[in-house]
Parts: structure tokens; sequence; C-alpha cells
């Protein structure tokens, strides 16, 4: 049933309109982290492809850009339309590359159309300004126009939603790009890639580059002048390095980083909607995700029963193979990642926090963990420090509201975080309070492609998706006009 899911998907190069094999016709092995069998060897690109991709793309920079809105959009709207009618495609393959069950591919699908529709619609509202100067003799007027040539850098955790997020608002813009999807999850942007070809989107608009050397292809890509932004989403670190490489050429930036979302639960919060919106916050694509609800800071009158029920949900879902029928939770993403996560419970263990349900690594194949709930964690464990980007969720308490917020605040990342409670001028109080760039208010989930998507501090800047999502990709010029 799987093998031609993954025979339909292109494994070489797309470079100027062109599928072509890597320089020297190096391969690398994409595995299905549910049994680590190969699923399909796919060009690994050099440096020099890199170049090739990037030349390809600051070629066909000025023909795009002169494309009619109207064209830009239409041509997201098919891509929507297909998309959504291989919705079943995309989302088995997923599955096979990440891991996540279909159910939650069906869904990622689902969410990652939405931003080729939402763009689709936002291509034909780019537009200025035009006003008298204050001295009424001359005449000011803005104008908008795309960015240009851009780099964009994708991770494993959402391998579609996290392309058509960048992708969609650079097409309506008219910029042109270098995709550089994670080594672990290629398959699917190259799919995606496919597909844009299929509607229309013309030679050199997109370009896509796989290999398992990300830092050398896209080191000098970010130093050549002919690029103009660079887009990112992954980790801090890697984020890092990479703001400090686009500052040579100066480049517009884009970074969706880290995340250690608190999730508050006030006394008078309602435990069945808190719960449900936990499962959500937590267990969202197996936990591997900047939004995943990482520390859960509840009332100390009501934090013994939520933790009883949160462990007891926690505990009926079923661990297995995501393609499988029935399975709640698939694999992590790579081994290394599940002795990650299993290192940060042992610490809290050690530490004395008490696993209600879960904490032990399960025999066989596969990088499969069990959800984990734990309770009486200390203030200076680990899990409560760093991301945890799997299905274990740290229970500790707060007596008053002025605790709660202080300790949302006290950490590096300001991505997202939760509040539960039914207090109306509580929801303003905090959230305001709190150093995030979304807060979501007794729900578990908060990204919307009509909504502007990212965090504060060491989560990055920018912002993807919403009206804000296409400013990202577009330069304001301003023109004075003399009567």
């Amino acid at each position: 049933m799987t093998a031609p899911v993954i025979e339909t998907v292109p494994t070489q190069l797309l470079i100027g309109g062109a599928w072509v094999d890597a320089e020297g016709g190096g391969t690398l092995e994409v595995r299905n982290p549910a049994d680590e069998q190969v699923l399909a060897r796919v060009a690994d690109a050099t440096p020099a492809d890199g170049e090739r991709a990037l030349a390809a793309a600051a070629e066909a920079q000025a023909e795009w850009r002169a494309t009619e809105p109207r064209v830009r959009g239409e041509i997201l709207r098919s891509a929507f339309e297909l998309l959504t009618e291989r919705a079943d495609h995309f989302a088995r393959l997923m599955t096979l590359e990440m891991g996540k069950t279909l159910a939650e591919a069906r869904g990622e699908v689902a969410y990652g159309a939405e931003f080729f529709r939402w763009f689709a619609e936002e291509a034909v509202r780019i537009h200025g300004r035009y006003s008298p100067a204050p001295s009424g003799n001359t005449r000011l007027i803005t104008m908008k126009g795309p960015v240009g040539p851009t780099l964009m850098i994708t991770p494993w955790n959402f391998p579609l939603a996290m392309g058509t997020r960048k992708i969609g608002p650079a097409v309506a813009a008219g910029c042109t790009m270098v995709v550089k999807p994670a080594a672990e999850t290629p398959l699917t942007m190259l799919a995606l890639a496919a597909l844009l070809e299929e509607v229309g989107l013309p030679p050199g608009v997109l370009n896509v580059v796989t290999t398992s050397d990300s830092g050398a292809l896209c080191e000098p890509i970010i130093m050549d002048s002919r690029l103009r932004k660079l887009t990112f989403t992954g980790s801090t670190a890697v984020g890092k390095v990479l703001v400090a490489q686009a500052a040579d050429q100066l480049l517009r930036v884009s970074m969706e980083l880290g995340g250690n979302a608190p999730f508050l639960v006030f006394d008078d919060a309602d435990l069945d909607a808190a719960v449900e919106g936990a499962m959500l916050a937590k267990m969202r694509n197996i936990g591997e995700a900047c939004t995943s609800a990482n520390r859960f800071l509840v009332h100390e009158s009501v934090a013994e029963e939520f933790a009883r029920r949160f462990a007891e949900r926690m505990g009926a879902l079923t661990v297995g193979d995501g393609t499988r029928e029935g399975v709640d939770v698939g694999p992590l993403i790579t081994e290394k990642a599940r002795a990650g996560v299993h290192e940060l419970v042992h610490d809290a263990v050690s530490s004395g926090a008490r696993a209600l349900v879960g904490g032990e690594v399960p025999e066989g194949a596969g990088h499969f963990y069990p959800p984990t709930v734990l309770v009486d964690v200390p203030p200076g464990a680990r899990v409560l420090r760093e991301e945890i980007f799997g299905p274990v969720a740290p229970v500790a308490t707060f007596a008053d509201e002025a605790e709660a917020v202080r300790r949302a605040n006290d950490t590096e990342y300001g991505l997202v975080a939760y509040v539960f409670t039914r207090d109306h001028a509580r929801v303003l109080r905090v959230s305001e309070a709190l150093d995030f760039g979304m807060v979501g208010v007794n729900t578990g989930i908060v990204s919307n492609p009509a909504a502007p998507f990212g965090g504060v501090k060491h989560s990055g800047f920018g912002r993807e998706g919403g009206f804000e999502g296409i400013e990202e990709y577009l330069e304001t010029k301003y023109v004075g006009s003399a009567l």
C-alpha cells in the first residue's frame, strides 16, 4: 500500500525547472522512524548545486516580479485545490517519513493547504499609499514590491505546512525561492514542488535542494549578494548562527525558533476544558512542535485533580506505527531525539519528580516513547527549562496569579503561552503580562493561517500567516512627487 506513494515522489533536485542529480551523483537515505527501514534515496546536494539553484532563482526574479498579481494568486489557488484533492496521498507520505499518525497528517495537509488559499487572496491586495505632504506642495507615494530571491530552510516536524507557510506569501509577493528541506523529511517538499510545477509555477521560481550537510550548502548562498532574504524555522541555536551569517549581506531575516510554552490552569478553570486543551497542546505532532505545551503550571488547589485526569487521558493513548488505524501516538523522529527526551525525564525523576504514567523507553524497533505525565517536578529540573520535543508533560504548581505570570515568563523563549480561566478580566491582565508572541485562551491550538504566527526573545522575530505574513516578503519604496 505504501510503496506507490513513495514511488511517485521525485528524488532529484529541482533547479531552474529541471529535475537533476546532485553534482557527483551523491544521495542520502530517508528512513521510516517507525521501523528504521529505508524509504528512498534522494539527491544529496553540494554547495555547487546550491549556487546553481540561487542562480536560477536570481535569473527568474525579474520576470516573476513583473507577473500579474492575479496570475500569482491563481497559481496558489490551483495549488490549494490540487493539494486538497490529494490530501490522502500527502498524508501517507508524511506519516511514512516523519512518523505522525495519518489523522494528524491529514490535519496538516488541511492546515498547510490553507496557506495557499489565504495568500492567493492576499496576492491582489498588495497596496501602497498616496497622501499630500504636510506642507501641501508635494505628494507622498509609497509602493510595495518583492524583496527578491529568498532562501527558505524548513524543519522536519511539519514538512508540508512549514513549506506552504513560507512559499505561499513568497509566491504572492513575487519572490523567487531556494528551499532547503530537512534531511529527515525531504520527500514531502519534493512532492509539493512537483505539484506546484503541475499547476503552472514558472521554471526557476521555486528551486529545491536536499542535502545531508545543510551548513555547507546554505552558508555560501547566504553570503551571496544575489540573495535578499533568509527565512528559517528550527532550533534557536541554529537560528543564531544563520542570523550572524546573514549580517554580512544585511539580509531581510525571519526566524521562527524554539519554544518553552507554559500552560497555565487557574483555580476557576473548567477542568474538563483544561484537560482537553492540555491534550491538544501537548500531544499535537507527538509533542514535536515548537508550540507544544512544555510546562504545566497549575493552581495548587486543582493541581492534583488536573494531573490525575490528564494522566488518565495520556495513559489511554495507543502508541505505534502511525500508518495503522487506531494508533494515537507515532514514533519520535530519531533515536537521538528519543534519548534526549528520556534524559529529561530521568533528570526530573532523579530530582524527586514522579511519573504518573509513562517514563520508560519501550523495547523493540522504532523510536517510540510513551505519553508521560510527571508531578512533583522541582523548579530546577531541566524538563522545566529546556524544550522537550516529545510526549512528556511536567506538572508544577503556583499559589497566585502573580507567581503564575512570573514563572511563565521565567524563560529565554517567548513563542506561545496557554491560559485557562473563566475570569475575563484575568484573561486580559495575564495576556498583557505574558512575554510571548501568541497566547491561547481556553484553547490548546493557536496556529491559524489567518493569524500572525511568531515569537519574541529567543523564539525569533518576524511573523508568518495573517495579514502580516506577506509583509515579510515586501519592501517599501517611497516616491516624493513635486506638484
